[in-house]
């Protein structure tokens, strides 16, 4: 994962249309305030703002928000598993084994209170799996 700090992703979030700005700003805040223990590290070439519990890895990935041309995906390493067992995973998208995200296209899509639960419950399962390692 390429090191850098928030100010490289405000570069990415600069270039992106206004609506995708917007909607990256609100998602970044979301996630800070639901898990704000977690560090952030920007993956320039994967356009990834990552909130992690082990910098410079994705071992300790939390969630993510991924840039695209007209949403962000509000990225969760283990959401598989938090689409399984989780009350709010039905909002999870993905097929991948590891891996869900949910497609955000406007700022209103946070207001949604189960982002912040979904948020807050990978918190919880990655600080469990790193304890148990």
């Amino acid at each position: 994962m390429t090191r850098q700090g928030p100010e490289g992703w405000e570069s990415l979030v600069e270039a992106a249309s206004e609506e995708v700005a917007g909607v990256a700003r609100q998602a970044r805040q979301a996630a800070r305030a639901a898990i704000p223990d977690a560090t952030e590290e920007l993956d320039v070439s994967a356009r990834l703002l990552a909130f992690t519990f082990v910098p410079g890895t994705y071992k300790g990935l939390v969630a993510g928000l991924v840039l695209h041309t007209r949403h962000v995906n509000l990225m969760f390493g283990e959401g598989a598993e938090l689409a399984a067992t989780h009350a709010a995973g039905a909002l999870l998208e993905g097929t991948g084994k590891k891996a869900r995200h949910i497609k955000l296209t406007a700022p209103e899509d946070l207001q949604d209170p189960r982002i912040a639960e979904l948020l807050k419950a990978a918190a919880v399962r990655v600080r469990e799996r790193l304890a148990g390692q």
